[in-house]
């Protein structure tokens, strides 16, 4: 029997997927993109899509196109913890890259939350198991970053060089699209969803001390918190949007 095109497609995307081409991002590329690898119209690169996601091993998500199927990574919301500490419990193998580090003149916010006007600025790409999870960058005041050295970030998270002075944290989570930095460092189509978090973490005398910015793909990531029972009012530290 003679073998349609779009099931050659399948069979050849199916070898792709197989070989692990696309899990660092699990993002496939765009069916435009297809349509010009396989020399095919975009119907049956549709096609051949639709018969790997009755497989099981595709799925379509508005703003990223087809992805490999597979669950996303959870982070708990109800403690104060590093990355890595949550892959870890989770059995998972967490790997940090420093892409920038230096002293630079504060960012307005930044400079409103740490009245400084100069910071350490360090910004690092999270893996999990060797597939971009997060990209994080971290500004301290100067005087706290002064002894810090790049393998210092590398080795060890912020939250470990100052155990000793830090308290507890605030941290609020909102919804972007990736700019063409995160799209590259993170393997996500530009303009994708991403969540991004702001933690502001404050010293013993409750002033703040750190300020971070967490971006993750929105296919990757779940946030999770526990939610005693209550009288229906708005969970602690849940507010609405003006």
């Amino acid at each position: 029997m003679r073998e349609i095109r779009y099931q050659i497609i399948a069979d050849q995307l199916r070898e792709r997927i197989a070989s692990d081409e696309f899990v660092a991002s699990r993002v496939l590329p765009s069916e435009s993109d297809l349509s010009e690898q396989y020399h095919a119209s975009r119907v049956t690169i549709r096609r051949a899509l639709e018969a790997l996601r009755a497989e099981g091993l595709v799925e379509s998500r508005q703003g990223f196109g087809w992805l490999l199927v597979g669950d996303p990574l959870r982070q708990d919301l109800d403690r104060l913890g590093t990355i890595e500490q949550q892959l870890s419990a989770a059995g998972i193998t967490s790997e940090r890259r420093v892409l920038s580090f230096g002293f630079v003149d504060a960012p307005e916010r930044v400079k409103g939350l740490l009245a400084v006007k100069s910071v350490l600025q360090v910004t690092r790409l999270h893996l999990a198991d060797g597939e971009p999870f997060a990209r994080v960058t971290i500004w301290c005041a100067e005087e706290l970053g002064a002894e810090l050295s790049r393998a210092d970030v590398e080795r060890a998270s912020f939250l470990e060089h100052f155990s000793a002075v830090l308290g507890g944290a605030t941290q609020t989570i909102g919804a972007d699209g990736a700019d063409e930095f995160d799209s590259t460092h993170l393997g996500v189509p530009l303009g994708s969803p991403v969540l991004v978090a702001e933690r502001i973490t404050y010293n013993h005398r409750g002033a703040p001390a750190l300020v971070s910015e967490f971006v993750f793909p929105a296919h990757r990531t779940r946030f999770a918190v526990e939610l005693p029972a209550g009288d229906g009012a708005l969970p602690p530290g849940l507010r609405l949007v003006d």
